[in-house]
């Protein structure tokens, strides 16, 4: 059975509440009472033999036993611990690479589609005259954009930028949030449950192409022509801002930037409010626009040591056959292929759901966190900040490294980066990797690097692998990195499989590692 998160063993709960009474009884006590009160207390615990509890020591520290303080500034008594809820996934809505909407993506994503095409001059966002000539400067001219148009698995740019504060990244948000909203089937109208939906948005870099024309207005002196809305189109936490505005949920309103690894902790973050006690339901994901100029420029020249070689973080090797270029775990891989889009996911309350009767995709167990402190972009070769957010993701769930049956990889195909987590996956399943009994793919061949979506998406796609019982594979795949043997090698095809529990893995830039542990419904 899940162990259910508690903050407070049943004994120190008990301890709170007893405190707790007895700051309400001395906060009704007349002024000239209280003094004779704190010392026939304070004599009454001495002469009692008994232990200061923790909780005790924490009210001293924290000041609470001055009674007298609080009362006379009105202060309110301390709050009830939460007691740390079940948490499950009860809607999915996403905008990737391969297509607008869940079930297109995945259908797409199994059957070995990819979404890696070469890059045009219309999507750096220029003008004409200087767009082709940025585009031969250009080392990579590879990407995975998200396919605009009016067909139902197409992005509609007009239906979701309408309003002139919206930038790409809000308006994919925006998007995804709807496709989950509905497949959740929660679109309240009661102010209660507004006031108890909250949202958790993140971006990586938020709208670089906004920055960029800006910028540029003040090169050629046209300041005044600059928007008013510049400034709330490039703030990462505007995604939550106007989702939050739309449906009027009033819960939590949180965006989380860690580079790469933004949609998994948004989620774990928003998992955590659940949890706590500050919301029934939250709307939790990741969301990027990336490819510009600017962006595709500045990951180009984004190098880091490899060894003895400097190697870009950008594929620059597969320009003339783009669908190669997003290869993770090869031995011919050469860096990720900026891509772009938003994954949201609708998590709940276990309880709140089942009252509800709401479809249940997954519970999620685990979150696990870690910093490498170590370098600015580069991973320790050891994997020791990964191996650190697997297991505390395994220490949070209950379960046992050999409980796991798919691990989704953060894995962007750059070859540093693969080769540590695959060394820090070995390191934490062992025998279980090695034996072949733990399924292995990263879905990056097929979508490329969202990057500050990446996590959300692929968490979507972790949660799909255990609803639909499928690990999906990793494309490109055609000789397998040379730290691979025997049976732990990753999936180059679909596998149809029970999968009981997984993980999703995201890593970013500064060193930040998470680990998202989903398992099967309760």
């Amino acid at each position: 059975m899940p162990r259910p998160v508690s903050y407070l063993s049943a004994h120190l709960q008990s301890e709170f509440e007893a405190a707790h009474q007895e700051s309400v009884w001395f906060a009704g006590l007349s002024p000239r009472r209280r003094s004779p009160a704190i010392g026939s207390r304070r004599r009454r615990y001495s002469s009692s033999r008994r232990p200061m509890s923790c909780l005790r020591r924490l009210r001293l520290c924290r000041g609470l036993c001055s009674a007298s303080e609080a009362a006379e500034a009105g202060s309110l008594p301390p709050p009830r611990p939460s007691a740390g809820r079940r948490v499950v996934v009860t809607g999915l809505g996403a905008v990737t690479p391969l297509a607008r909407g869940v079930g297109a993506t995945w259908d797409r994503l199994v059957a070995g589609r990819c979404a890696v095409r070469s890059l045009a001059a219309e999507d750096l966002r220029l003008p004409e005259d200087t767009a082709g000539r940025t585009l031969e400067q250009l080392p990579s001219r590879v990407v995975a954009a998200v396919p605009r148009g009016k067909a139902e698995d197409e992005f509609d740019e007009d239906e979701w930028t309408k309003d002139k504060s919206i930038s790409g990244f809000i308006s994919y948000a925006l998007c995804a949030t709807d496709e989950a909203l509905r497949d959740a089937n929660w679109l309240p109208s009661e102010d209660e449950k507004k006031e108890r939906t909250g949202v958790s948005i993140g971006g990586g870099i938020g709208s670089i192409a906004d920055i960029l024309d800006a910028s540029q207005m003040i090169i050629e002196n046209r300041l005044r022509r600059l928007s008013p809305y510049f400034i709330p189109k490039i703030l990462i936490n505007m995604a939550s801002g106007h989702v939050s505005m739309r449906y009027g949920f009033q819960g939590p309103n949180h965006a989380a930037v860690t580079a790469c690894a933004t949609g998994a902790h948004s989620i774990g973050d928003a998992t955590r409010m659940i949890q706590f006690g500050d919301a029934d339901v939250m709307v939790a994901g990741g969301t990027e626009s990336s490819i510009d100029a600017l962006s595709i420029a500045g990951f180009s020249r984004q190098a880091y040591a490899n060894f003895s070689h400097l190697l870009r973080a950008l594929s620059t090797k597969y320009n003339s056959s783009p669908i190669s270029a997003s290869r993770p775990f090869d031995c011919s891989r050469d860096g990720f292929v900026i891509g772009e889009g938003c994954g949201v996911m609708v998590l709940e309350a276990l309880d709140h759901a089942k009252k509800r009767g709401a479809k249940i995709y997954a519970e999620v167990r685990g979150y696990g966190m870690s910093g490498d402190a170590h370098h600015i972009t580069q991973p320790q070769n050891g994997g020791r900040g990964a191996i650190l957010a697997m297991k505390r993701a395994l220490v949070q769930s209950g379960l046992c490294a050999n409980e796991i049956d798919y691990v989704n990889a953060h894995a962007t195909s750059t070859p540093l980066g693969d080769a540590v987590e695959a060394n820090a996956i070995k390191s934490v399943f062992g025998d279980h990797a090695e034996s072949g009994g733990l399924a292995l793919s990263s879905t990056k061949g097929a979508i490329g690097h969202l990057l500050g979506a990446a996590g959300s998406v692929e968490a979507i796609f972790t949660v799909l692998a255990i609803h639909h019982g499928v690990a999906p594979p990793t494309l490109n795949l055609e000789q397998p990195d040379l730290l691979f043997e025997g049976a732990f090698t990753p999936l180059a095809a679909p596998k149809k499989m029970p999968i009981r529990a997984a993980i999703s893995n995201s890593f970013g830039f500064g060193g930040t590692n998470t680990s998202l542990l989903f398992s099967c419904p309760p």
